[in-house]
């Protein structure tokens, strides 16, 4: 049962969040329970859909910002997230069933997107104290300074959702992944 009380419609929600939510409504076809949550703040909502947008512009492709999000998800422990970005990554970023439980796993098929995932698992985990190795492996992997950059800010935007969902235990209104096999 949340904890924090979700507008249940648009209408419901500050006055100050509506045209954002519209826009999602028109972007997504849908608003999710995550965006109507944050809405409840306008400054909380600004900041994650500002950086979002800004990061959804960067030099990181979807399936390597899903991958990312798919692993940050998992050990973070975000059922909401998890599911959301299981859903995301098959039907918009195209990943398929292996790869998304590989990203479940840190981890992916791809040499250079194995890098970014096991990175950012590795920037999570230290919260933020990353290894010189960790760093030197990425580097090796042929990500720049400037990308590197991106996924730690990544790793913040998705830290930053599944502490929101996870405080809030928000409803989740996207097909539930199955358990991740051991």
């Amino acid at each position: 049962m949340p904890r924090i009380a979700t507008p249940a419609t648009i209408a419901e929600a500050p006055e100050a969040t509506r045209s954002q939510l519209e826009a999602v409504q028109k972007q997504l076809g849908s608003v999710p329970n995550l965006f109507r949550l944050l809405a409840s703040s306008p400054a909380g909502l600004n900041g994650y859909l500002g950086l979002s947008g800004a990061l959804g512009k960067g030099a990181l492709d979807i399936r390597t910002r899903e991958r990312i999000a798919l692993a940050v998800a998992e050990f973070n422990g975000c059922g909401y997230c998890l599911a959301a970005h299981a859903f995301i990554g098959a039907n918009m970023a195209k990943l398929d069933a292996a790869e998304i439980a590989a990203a479940r796993a840190g981890r992916s098929a791809d040499p250079k997107a194995d890098a970014a995932v096991r990175f950012a698992i590795a920037v999570t985990e230290a919260r933020g104290r990353a290894a010189d190795a960790d760093l030197a492996a990425v580097r090796a992997a042929g990500w720049s300074d400037a990308e590197i950059l991106e996924i730690v800010a990544h790793v913040a935007l998705n830290t930053l959702t599944n502490y929101v969902n996870e405080v809030a235990r928000t409803e989740v209104d996207f097909p539930t992944p199955a358990a991740r096999a051991a």
